[in-house]
């Protein structure tokens, strides 16, 4: 299995959490987590995109929303069931639609958790 390559926004404390749960969950270092808040290495997205949306590698393959997420998802055992039903196409549309929901409410969130 290659390599899984997660770029974040390390300046988002939302973000931080969900990745520092990601990292303790990937206990067989198939994701390689990239910080992009202070600027990206050896990524062809500039960094105002990475840092609205969610933005992964996998096999060589840029994705970004919930297909990123899914992405992830099935690089940990434990949610590679959850990353697996994604490749359904209409599961990955419901999934994107509480994602795109999600980018709504964030600013607020983050807001929250900087206080």
């Amino acid at each position: 299995m290659s390599t899984l390559l997660v770029w974040y926004d390390g300046g988002c404390p939302l973000c931080r959490r969900e990745i520092a749960l990601m990292r303790r969950l990937d206990r067989n270092g198939a994701i390689r987590f990239e910080d992009v808040s202070q600027g990206a290495t050896d990524c062809p997205i500039d960094r105002r995109t990475l840092l609205a949306r969610f933005h992964a590698r996998e096999d060589g393959l840029v994705l970004q929303g919930a297909a990123a997420f899914a992405a992830m998802w099935r690089a940990i055992p434990m949610l590679r069931p959850l990353g697996l039903a994604a490749r359904n196409r209409h599961v990955l549309a419901v999934l994107e639609r509480v994602y795109d929901r999600f980018l709504i409410i964030r600013p607020r969130l983050q807001r929250l958790l900087r206080s």
